[in-house]
């Protein structure tokens, strides 16, 4: 009976901090850190105050727990395209499905890319420290992967590459307004969203074989 107990309360626990996270996640998206306060986040999560201190410890640490929980870690996004053997087009499908995993997330998505783009515009040193750390691992690894299928070392056309491969993905997360705008097809539903990452692997794989005919001429 202890253990049943045990068991609910652990549950109830855990979607009381889900609520908490999605609250906080939208108002200070909308709102900003300075005007969003743990009461309004509180009521609209239908929880007691006293529980962001309980599972976060204070405004701030709610905030960036907001911003980072629903992130994976490095190592698990750069195992997607970073594995012993992978050809180039596997790489690149793996790449595109880890960098546009979080966007299947629905309405949920949208809410953490809200905020997210908040703190860039808005800075609270939570992006510096994710810049820092997942980020910069997750470029290094696919600058790796690129220089290894290219034969050379990781070389600032290398890094160039990785950016321009990195754009492709990156507009439709920051650009999904103007893509839904002109386009709303290619971003119905979880399905067309599927069906960029063979495409953008497409048009990754062209520019790195550009790339690759450039420095065999080069060394000819």
């Amino acid at each position: 009976m202890i253990d049943k107990l045990t068991r609910k309360s652990r549950a109830d626990g855990e979607q009381s901090r889900e609520r908490l996270l999605l609250a906080a996640m939208k108002l200070f998206g909308e709102q900003g850190f300075s005007s969003t306060s743990t009461r309004e986040i509180a009521l609209a999560a239908g929880a007691n105050v006293s529980a962001i201190s309980y599972y976060f410890g204070d405004k701030a640490g709610l905030y960036k727990a907001a911003l980072t929980d629903f992130l994976p870690p490095p190592q698990k996004n750069i195992e997607m395209f970073d594995q012993p053997g992978f050809t180039l087009r596997q790489s690149l499908e793996g790449y595109y499905a880890q960098l546009l995993g979080p966007m299947l997330e629905g309405d949920d998505a949208e809410l953490a890319l809200r905020l997210w783009l908040r703190e860039v515009l808005e800075p609270r040193g939570v992006w510096a420290e994710e810049l820092n750390t997942g980020i910069r691992a997750e470029h290094m690894a696919f600058a790796a992967v690129l220089a290894r299928h290219l034969g050379g070392p990781v070389d600032d056309d290398i890094h160039r590459l990785v950016h321009a491969c990195a754009a492709f993905g990156v507009h439709l997360m920051i650009g999904g307004d103007v893509i839904k705008a002109l386009t709303p097809q290619l971003l119905s539903g979880p399905e067309a969203l599927r069906d960029w990452i063979p495409r953008l692997a497409d048009f990754a794989e062209a520019i790195v074989l550009a790339e690759q005919q450039k420095r065999q001429k080069g060394a000819v």
